[in-house]
């Protein structure tokens, strides 16, 4: 039998690194010795859309190289304040799909719950940036027999208390899968701590089906902090999976999305989906364009074996499931 390990981080630990998290755009170019030239781009683009980062993340990141791909992915800059044709609000029908405040009905035998606004970090790209959290108090439905996965998302579900999060899923039958979407284990992996791998325990022993489907964009992203959290969790029952965006100027390289899947598999986590930008107002520089996104798929199906290589997908409002691209 294979030793359950247990992370040093002790419960709650993850919220007072939070708490100290870089929310000023001039303290981030203090720390990372960034182009002044960025600066008031960056506070304009962060006055619509706040910046938010972990300390321990940023330590990942390459100082003074705005365009660190790690940085890339949460640097406010003045380019998203342009308007472009095509990105939009609500670029994935979230709110068409609202079947009460803060449950989503899109595909069969699937719920999603907007379960909290918060997250531990502000994604630059976020198809949500602009959901209007506020207005949508999640109401828990109740889950008819033709639900067989409930998805808990947000913001990041794990933003949540592990009582808040109990409580969630307590009137949930044993029988219907949980699927946990959360950035949390990449960017702050202190969270999966002993209080939230004690829930996991209680749930995968009574019957339930955990997946969790983290988020990584580039093998940087999985240093050893991070890979100690996925294996708690993989030893503990948890089906881990990964999905990623496709950026411009992230990962729009063969190489570095087949270091990713390498990277991902080493840690235990299969590559799952990897997605067309959802054209969000704001976004637009990160978009790769169709044409150079059948080439990548392309090269890593010759690179790699086929259990690592994602499925590229776009989600297209009203559409019964992720559209496959190639």
């Amino acid at each position: 039998m294979i030793p359950r390990k247990r992370p040093a981080w002790q419960a709650g630990e993850w919220r007072s690194i939070l708490a100290r998290a870089v929310r000023d755009v001039d303290e981030l170019w203090r720390l990372l010795a960034l182009p002044p030239a960025l600066l008031p781009g960056a506070r304009a683009a962060a006055r619509r859309f706040p910046l938010r980062l972990p300390r321990p993340y940023l330590q990942r990141m390459r100082r003074g190289d705005p365009d660190d791909p790690l940085l890339r992915q949460f640097l406010p800059l003045g380019e998203e304040l342009e308007e472009v044709a095509g990105f939009v609000t609500d670029p994935v029908g979230d709110e068409a799909a609202l079947a009460a405040p803060g449950v989503l009905r899109k595909y069969h035998g699937r719920v999603l719950l907007i379960t909290t606004g918060a997250c531990p970090v502000h994604c630059r790209y976020c198809f949500r940036r602009h959901f209007p959290y506020e207005k949508q108090r999640l109401q828990m439905p109740v889950v008819g027999s033709e639900v067989e996965e409930v998805i808990l998302s947000g913001g990041d579900p794990l933003s949540l208390s592990d009582a808040r999060l109990a409580e969630l899923v307590s009137s949930l039958p044993s029988r219907v899968t949980l699927r946990l979407h959360s950035r949390m284990p990449v960017v702050l992996p202190q969270r999966i701590d002993t209080g939230f791998l004690a829930w996991v325990e209680r749930e995968v022993g009574r019957g339930r089906r955990l997946v969790m489907v983290i988020h990584a964009n580039h093998a940087r992203e999985v240093d050893g902090t991070v890979e100690m959290a996925l294996e708690a969790l993989r030893l503990r029952g948890v089906m881990l999976l990964n999905q990623a965006v496709l950026l411009r100027g992230v990962n729009d390289e063969a190489e570095v999305l087949a270091a990713l899947s390498r990277r991902l598999f080493q840690a235990g986590v299969l590559p799952y989906y990897l997605h067309r930008l959802d054209p969000v107002a704001g976004a637009a520089h990160f978009q790769v364009e169709d044409e150079r996104a059948g080439e990548l798929m392309e090269a890593l199906r010759t690179e790699l074996p086929g259990y690592l290589v994602p499925r590229l997908v776009r989600e297209s409002a009203g559409a019964p499931y992720k559209l496959p691209l190639s």
